[in-house]
């Protein structure tokens, strides 16, 4: 199981650093969803998944203030970047930006992975796109679950149970229509409910190897620019 949910708990855990971190993660996307279109969740799928994925994670005060900012006629431009790295003992790390300045972010991002020994290099093959949704539930659930996934002619990849949660994996065009099944089945609160990559291969580092990314992600995770960091490494 992918235990996303986990790693966003440990988040909002976090240092007040990392939380500064994470809200403007959530303004910045947030903003530029409601500036793809139309800054009305009910009619923007873009912005209605952000919100989505960062309820939980930071006040409604910092969700509203960034559609406001949309609808104020705010000129600021982010720009998508996607970097691909070689990591230690094996690991594949992918970095996503959303930065007004390109060229820090790419700066920033390079320095933080090299430093730990990291290299630049093509590594997306063994990343897939996939809707993932976690929610509370049993193996009873997770069984009644995928039976109606499939039925709803959902592109189900897996669905799996652990430690009282259950995690489905979809077609990333389907991660709606999934929600909605699950929601027809008693699916009452999602603890995860969005497209991400997730890697087809896994690996498990040493220790030393092991605190190199942790340490790593720890920094990316600091880091202004960084709006997503996927990574192949079992143990973490």
């Amino acid at each position: 199981m992918g235990r996303h949910f986990e790693v966003r708990a440990a988040a909002m855990a976090a240092t007040a650093k990392k939380k500064s971190a994470i809200y403007m993660r959530a303004s910045k996307e947030i903003y530029a969803a409601a500036k793809s279109g139309i800054p009305d969740p009910n009619s923007n799928l873009a912005l209605r998944s952000a919100i989505e994925k960062y309820r939980k994670l930071c006040p409604k005060d910092v969700i509203d203030r960034a559609i406001e900012k949309a609808k104020g006629g705010d000129a600021t431009a982010y720009i998508d970047g996607r970097y691909e790295f070689f990591g230690p003992g094996g690991s594949l790390i992918i970095v996503d930006t959303l930065s007004d300045n390109p060229n820090r972010a790419l700066v920033g991002v390079r320095t933080i992975v090299t430093r730990k020994g990291g290299k630049m290099g093509s590594v997306a093959y063994n990343f897939e796109m996939l809707g993932v949704i976690d929610f509370v539930g049993t193996e009873e659930l997770r069984d009644q679950a995928e039976e109606a996934l499939i039925l709803g002619d959902v592109d189900v990849r897996k669905v799996t149970y652990e430690n009282g949660y259950v995690e489905a994996e979809v077609g990333p065009s389907d991660l709606e229509k999934a929600k909605e099944v699950l929601t027809s089945i008693g699916v009452k609160e999602f603890e995860m409910a969005e497209t991400t990559m997730v890697a087809n291969e896994k690996v498990t580092l040493n220790d030393e190897d092991l605190a190199k990314v942790k340490t790593m992600l720890d920094e990316l995770d600091e880091c202004e620019d960084v709006q997503n960091v996927y990574h192949n490494v079992e143990n973490i």
